[in-house]
């Protein structure tokens, strides 16, 4: 010692040539598993399977022999599959496990189908870069034998509440509505929430599939407004019923609909006005006496930064596989919490979309429901091997295993794979 101060000799004697990091380990942390295992992207493979839509799968591996699996968007979606393999380069040998590294240069420009980069590529392959992030969340569980809503920041809920599209033959025939009720109350999923369109002034035509005049009549009101009371009255208070629309009508219209529908208190009114904000988004939210939903279209922060801070709508929307996977959309949920707007999630996905979905909902502090086209009992409800029933009483109980807790059935897939497309075994 030289005037109370510790010799350098000494002081590697005493920590063993470790130095500072023996003394403080909390500020020198042992690297971390991919340092360890020198653990890289190997390959990102994708496989599509069809049924009523076309279902796009992801897999990512590593050097190590880990995966992760999702799903990126399929019908209506052309070349997801081809985008997601223009990516592939800007990922092979990559750490997998820094996400937000990794979807941030895929969101901020990636190669084009052509090779070549461009920054205006990101809105092309927003949808691929999805479903590779969320194929990286559940590799990032696996690999530290977590769920990945635990790494998602933890479960605010052990199952979340799914909703279906089913819906009467004739809204304008009360015995048709009644044979949908029955039907509906004795479903094996027990769904007790149901999203469907309307009648135009010929009930067999579906107005939210006619786009050629974005004026509603006053007949088509007054049919709207007898449909869904007679939907109503026949399956009682104990069910939620949503009002479905696709972007096709004007302000006014938007507002008329509301109000028509207003006597039956539905959960939503979902995407009457065109996709974009707009000031008619502030207008009809200030104006309708039902909440207005929308969302499922948007990208990213920035599409949706507009609907919370001006109010554009009462629910959030967003599909998983368009909004830029599981941290992204979390972002804007949090970003949402502030301005007191609560989350709901678009899903035509497969099962496999499906679970991942409501692995995320169940990190959402403030969410409502999920969509699903499955829960019908056939095929689409096998994708998985699951260890009990998928849809129990209207919800998906999210499980604990590592990463999304993701397991294909092989003999489903196969059976159900895209023409030139193969198992991945």
């Amino acid at each position: 010692m030289n005037g109370g101060r510790m010799s350098r000799r000494r002081w590697f004697e005493l920590t063993g040539g470790l130095g500072v990091a023996a003394l403080c380990p909390k500020f020198y942390a042992e690297p971390t598993l991919s340092d360890k295992n020198g653990r890289k992207i190997r390959d990102i493979q994708t496989m599509t399977i069809t049924g009523e839509r076309t279902y796009v799968l992801v897999r990512i591996l590593t050097n190590d022999g880990q995966f992760g699996i999702a799903e990126a968007y399929g019908t209506p979606a052309i070349g997801v599959k081809e985008q997601i393999q223009a990516l592939k380069p800007l990922l092979v040998g990559k750490d997998p496990l820094e996400i937000d590294v990794l979807y941030t240069f895929l969101g901020e420009g990636g190669p084009s189908l052509s090779g070549t980069r461009t920054d205006g590529s990101a809105h092309n392959l927003m949808r691929a870069a999805s479903g590779v992030e969320m194929a990286l969340w559940d590799l990032a569980g696996k690999v530290l034998n977590v769920p990945t809503v635990n790494l998602l920041g933890g479960k605010f809920r052990n199952k979340v509440r799914v909703y279906d599209h089913a819906a009467p033959r004739n809204m304008l025939d009360k015995a048709s509505c009644a044979d949908w009720a029955e039907k509906v109350k004795s479903d094996p999923s027990g769904f007790t929430a149901h999203k469907f369109g309307f009648p135009h002034t010929n009930p067999s035509v579906d107005l939210a599939r006619d786009r050629s005049n974005r004026v509603i009549t006053t007949e088509e009101l007054n049919n709207i407004a007898r449909g869904f009371e007679n939907c109503r009255e026949a399956i009682g208070w104990d069910h939620d019923i949503m009002v479905h629309c696709h972007w096709e009508f004007d302000l006014r219209s938007s507002i008329q609909l509301a109000q028509a529908v207003a006597p039956i208190k539905p959960l939503w009114l979902e995407d009457p006005l065109p996709v974009d904000y707009s000031d008619s988004w502030v207008r009809l939210c200030e104006s309708s006496p039902v909440p207005i939903c929308t969302g499922e279209n948007l990208e990213r922060r920035e599409g949706f930064k507009d609907f919370v801070i001006h109010q554009g709508c009462d629910i959030l929307n967003p599909d998983l596989r368009n909004a830029g996977g599981f941290l992204e959309t979390k972002r804007i949920a949090d970003f949402a919490a502030i301005f007191g707007l609560p989350m709901a999630t678009h899903n035509t996905g497969s099962q496999v979309h499906t679970w991942a979905t409501c692995q995320w909902a169940a990190s959402i502090r403030d969410f409502m429901t999920c969509e699903t086209i499955t829960g019908k009992g056939g095929w689409m409800d096998k994708v998985l091997q699951l260890d009990g029933p998928y849809i129990k009483e209207g919800h998906i109980t999210v499980g604990d295993r590592p990463g999304l807790g993701i397991e294909l059935n092989p003999d489903v897939v196969k059976a159900h794979l895209a023409e030139g497309e193969q198992w991945w075994g």
